[in-house]
């Protein structure tokens, strides 16, 4: 089998105290490295510094969702038991896919109360394990879920989340996500304000992040992994800015591989960014000829995960394996609230 279609020649190695378990208390004084995909060189600086290394023209693509409080505990209203629900996508009226844990006490037609202020049926079991569950309530379910819901951290951060704002960039505002686009947790609005005033164009996307982005991939051949639909848009100012941008010779620089995802969804062969929305299951690794988007700013992703095959994709699989050994070496901090990388 081909290299780059191989699961495990995407492993590193990591230390499990390199995982971040804590946002830091200034978000953009995170570690950069700037990574040159051509040669793959390697430099050490700090977010705050990011302007110097943009470009008047240039078009910076944010992601604006919103991370809603998707995690939710009931239980069964005939034996009490406790189930966990994760809400993952909402499919019409009252009705979500989710993600329920333990699977066994969620059967169909098992009934959760949730707090006294709703319940939940389970109505269908869907593909790999996920439940249909329609929800019933008095009132308006976001004001509901932002009583009774938590931040969804991913399982690898263990400590509890003090402030739940800082599980949002500070441009989100579309909710819908199971998880956050963490890339963008790096920014402030005076980093922006400071970017916009060197004429670099800021624009934002939106792509609802699944659990899909982060499922791991099971199979050797990757090609036989399967990717989650995730709804994205692309607003006709957006893509009217991306457009010009690339005609007059700027950079796309997207924040995060999400907004990746979305550019290279709504790019038709010709380069040419379309607005509109869809639901997508693109899945991007190396080998993929990038129809819209030239760098990349980005976390640190999780070994043999999708998002290291899409990194891998724009720097080459090398560069950024060595690229990760470093970062490993020199102590950055890994994941969701860990440091960043520029790719360039």
């Amino acid at each position: 089998m081909d290299k780059i279609l191989k699961k495990s020649d995407y492993y590193y190695d990591l230390p499990e105290e390199l995982i971040a378990q804590d946002p830091l208390e200034d978000r953009a004084s995170s570690r950069l490295m700037l990574l040159d995909k051509e040669t793959g060189a390697c430099e050490h600086r700090h977010f705050y510094e990011l302007p110097e290394f943009l470009r008047a023209g240039d078009c910076l693509v944010l992601n604006d969702t919103r991370v809603m409080p998707a995690r939710l505990y009931g239980t069964k209203k005939d034996t009490g038991a406790v189930v966990e629900v994760l809400l993952l996508k909402r499919l019409k009226d009252s009705s979500w896919e989710v993600l329920v844990k333990p699977g066994k006490k969620a059967r169909e037609g098992a009934v959760l109360d949730f707090g006294g202020m709703m319940t939940g049926t389970v109505e269908e079991i869907l593909e790999e394990g996920n439940r249909r569950i329609r929800f019933e309530f008095d009132g308006i379910f976001e004001e509901i879920l932002d009583k009774l819901g938590e931040m969804p951290l991913p399982p690898y951060i263990h400590h509890k989340l003090k402030d739940r704002d800082r599980y949002q960039t500070v441009y989100a505002r579309e909710e819908g996500s199971a998880a956050a686009p963490t890339a963008g947790l790096h920014f402030t609005k005076e980093l922006l304000s400071e970017i916009e005033g060197m004429g670099v164009n800021i624009v934002y996307v939106t792509l609802h992040v699944g659990l899909g982005t982060f499922r791991p991939v099971k199979e050797e051949n990757i090609l036989d992994h399967h990717m989650h639909t995730e709804y994205c848009r692309v607003d006709k100012q957006a893509a009217d800015t991306i457009n010009r941008v690339k005609a007059e010779g700027g950079r796309i620089i997207c924040v995060g591989t999400t907004s990746v995802r979305t550019l290279e969804s709504m790019t038709g062969d010709d380069g040419i960014v379309r607005a509109g929305f869809k639901d997508t299951d693109i899945f991007i690794y190396p080998g993929y000829n990038f129809r819209a988007v030239d760098a990349l700013i980005t976390n640190f992703h999780l070994p043999e995960s999708t998002l290291l095959m899409l990194v891998s994709a724009m720097a080459g699989r090398e560069n950024i394996l060595n690229a990760y050994n470093e970062a490993v070496r020199e102590h950055y901090r890994f994941f969701s609230f860990g440091d960043a990388m520029f790719i360039q």
